[in-house]
């Protein structure tokens, strides 16, 4: 395991300070202010923490109150909506400085058999063919709006190998393609089989590119070149089948849309061999300066 992926499941790692009330830190971000994928996942991990071991999270649906600080202790207050006979559900307050910065809804639900289909999973290369950001990040450098952030996003990302498919946001200012974009990513190193960390994970990384795409629509370079001023505004998700997070998985997003200074992003993650585990939608600020 590697330390960086050591100290991501530290902070994942959340202190009890009463039954259903938890406490977490924040780790140095890109921006400063809270990664918004950090707090989805602790939140989610303070909510499985409530729920019997033989319940698997399936959905979880969040929304971001209030820009985080990095700085202080966040505290997830746990409410036990329903224990039912095949379906958990719990919702996750984050509060920090008095006021609600996050509001998570998640649901479990015990195994059980049932109908089975699946959306195909898209073409894309192996991910053993792509560069790895280290490898990628430092030939842009010069792009950023400060020399280091190329840096900064390195170690913000140590803790997962996430790979590109096609050139990222930064490397394609002012040249608008596809609102798509496809990045493969795993955990730098093994974790353990507990399924919730898996999920947690999976959840953490899934807020670092899904609105790429409505950028890309525009040709925009992002938040991290200067142009572009971006929040997450809301995040949901569907975990549909199984899967390693320390397993390469495809993360294939598109945006079908862009108004009223709010972009909209969709995704699937298939696992390598080709089983669609997760479904994602998330809304966020996409501000353009003007003048």
């Amino acid at each position: 395991m590697s330390e960086a992926l050591d100290d991501l499941l530290d902070l994942l790692d959340l202190e009890r300070i009463e039954q259903d009330i938890f406490r977490g830190r924040s780790r140095s971000a890109i921006v400063p202010r809270v990664f918004g994928g950090q707090v989805a996942a602790q939140a989610l991990v303070a909510a499985g923490r409530t729920v019997p071991d033989d319940r698997t999270a399936h959905s979880l649906h969040a929304y971001f109150l209030r820009m985080g600080d990095p700085g202080a202790p966040i505290v997830y207050t746990v409410d036990r909506i329903r224990d039912g006979r095949s379906f958990t559900t719990r919702r996750v307050v984050a509060v920090q400085h008095g006021q609600p910065i996050f509001h998570l809804s998640a649901s479990f639900q015990t195994y059980e058999e049932g109908l089975d289909h699946q959306a195909p999973m898209p073409d894309a290369p192996a991910p053993d063919s792509l560069p790895s950001a280290e490898e990628t990040l430092p030939q842009h450098a010069g792009r950023f709006i400060a020399p280091e952030i190329a840096e900064r996003m390195l170690e913000a990302r140590a803790a997962v190998d996430l790979r590109y498919v096609d050139a990222p946001p930064y490397a394609s200012v002012g040249e608008p393609r596809e609102a798509r974009s496809q990045v493969w990513f795993r955990t730098n190193g093994k974790l353990a089989d507990d399924p919730l960390l898996h999920v947690c994970l999976a959840t953490y990384v899934s807020d670092m590119t899904l609105l790429d795409s409505v950028l890309l629509a525009h040709g925009r370079g992002g938040w991290t070149v200067g142009d572009v001023v971006g929040a997450s505004l809301d995040h949901a998700m569907w975990f549909h089948r199984p899967f390693r997070a320390d397993e390469w998985l495809l993360y294939d997003q598109e945006s079908p849309s862009a108004h009223g200074g709010r972009g909209l992003g969709q995704a699937r993650i298939y696992t390598q061999d080709g089983q669609l585990a997760i479904s994602v939608i998330q809304e966020g600020v996409v501000r353009v300066p003007h003048g």
